[in-house]
């Protein structure tokens, strides 16, 4: 099995190369390793994992708005560290503690678009996300590297 290493200008994120599949980024909590990676390209697809409200060191933004910045500016980082930007992306999953935040979400998602060429998406709610979450949103892009 080949293994390569590369580091991220940001020293945040590794890029494991194993049988075809890349895992991009070790999230943290805080000092805490989590046990996914942050993205993962296979072929031409780059799944992005869930992305929570949170600051770097693992504290929920206060309100929907704020975790919604975050959420988005999170995955925006993984995208970044995959070498995406957000017009890379096909698809989001977004999920909402409590579905009366959606029209508040979708405020602050629109913003990340602003061409208005947006993603196929599906949005639900959620009995509950980590960490006490409002809103959690992972994606799919497309990269025809």
């Amino acid at each position: 099995m080949k293994l390569f290493i590369t580091l991220a200008l940001l020293g945040v994120s590794t890029m494991a190369q194993a049988e075809g599949i890349q895992r991009i980024g070790e999230p943290m909590l805080g000092t805490q390793r989590l046990p996914f990676s942050s993205a993962v390209r296979a072929g031409d697809t780059v799944y992005l994992s869930g992305a929570l409200g949170i600051t770097a060191d693992g504290k929920l933004g206060d309100g929907m708005e704020a975790q919604a910045h975050l959420a988005m500016d999170n995955l925006g980082n993984a995208l970044k560290s995959a070498g995406l930007g957000w017009g890379d992306v096909a698809k989001c999953t977004v999920m909402l503690d409590d579905m009366k935040d959606w029209p508040a979400f979708n405020q602050v998602y629109v913003t990340y678009f602003p061409d208005g060429k947006y993603p196929a998406r599906s949005a639900f709610g959620a009995d509950g996300l980590a960490l006490g979450a409002l809103v959690e949103v992972e994606c799919i892009a497309y990269d025809p590297k």
